[in-house]
């Protein structure tokens, strides 16, 4: 049986057919469901087992990205959202779904309600809109599962992607294993925070992150955006074994199958 997918929509997103794409590709059967459904009650959350928060400029990114939209999630369907969570349901939140969860309080640590960690305006000072090395940490990550020490292409499209927090939370992600994804050199293969290979100039590289479980993901970056050999620009000179993106869907995928 094909594992239910929300892919939450709302004014101003614009990556949620992509990630809808990516998943049923994977083997999810996809709803789009905009966020007045769940308010309403039209749509419930318990009815899925994977749920995703799209990239884009929700609500236009008015006062900070995705800072309205985590607001009603948290305000309007917090009791769903951590029934949703506690029963161990995969979450994953890309680019601007990356700032609704961090804005949420879900990333880092589950605590609605509370923000720990944000994404400022890129070092740069303008918007970031190309691909990107990334270097995949060993963690409990379920959407990264045998992934660890592996270099992945993906693209980026931000303008508020440095990831910022405490010095005392940064340790403690850091010693929770919590780092998922760091933006890194290509022909060094590391980490790095040298300009233009980390985007954004976020903290420790940190181009992603889970919380503890490993079944809420934060990124940045755009798995969505290379599901097919033929999404990457140079895809008849570079071979792939895959595409980068695919994994981190079919992973999702399988373990819903497999736990839920």
């Amino acid at each position: 049986m094909k594992p239910q997918v929300c892919i939450i929509r709302t004014d101003g997103t614009n990556c949620d057919r992509e990630t809808a794409y990516a998943f049923e590709k994977a083997g999810g059967n996809c709803q789009l469901v905009h966020l007045n459904q769940l308010r309403n009650g039209a749509e419930k959350l318990d009815d899925y087992q994977i749920m995703a928060i799209p990239g884009g400029f929700s609500y236009g990114d008015d006062i900070q990205a995705g800072k309205v939209l985590s607001v009603e999630l948290a305000s309007f369907l917090k009791e769903q959202l951590k029934k949703f969570v506690d029963d161990g349901k995969p979450v994953i939140g890309i680019c601007n779904g990356f700032q609704v969860l961090v804005r949420t309080g879900l990333l880092p640590w589950n605590e609605l309600g509370t923000i720990r960690a944000t994404l400022m305006p890129n070092h740069s000072g303008h918007f970031e809109c190309r691909w990107v090395s990334l270097i995949l940490e060993e963690t409990n990550c379920i959407f990264t599962r045998g992934m660890g020490g592996t270099l992945v292409e993906y693209q980026v499209a931000h303008g508020e992607g440095k990831f910022y927090t405490s010095e005392q939370d940064l340790q403690e992600i850091e010693q929770s294993g919590q780092v998922v994804f760091r933006y890194a050199d290509p022909v060094e293969r590391k980490q790095t925070m040298r300009y233009p290979y980390n985007p954004n100039g976020s903290l420790h590289a940190i181009a992603g992150i889970c919380d503890r479980t490993g079944r809420v993901l934060g990124l940045m970056p755009h798995p969505e955006r290379f599901v097919e050999f033929y999404h990457h620009p140079n895809w008849r000179r570079q071979k792939f074994s895959e595409p980068h993106g695919f994994a981190l869907f079919k992973n999702a995928v399988e373990y819903a199958i497999k736990h839920l």
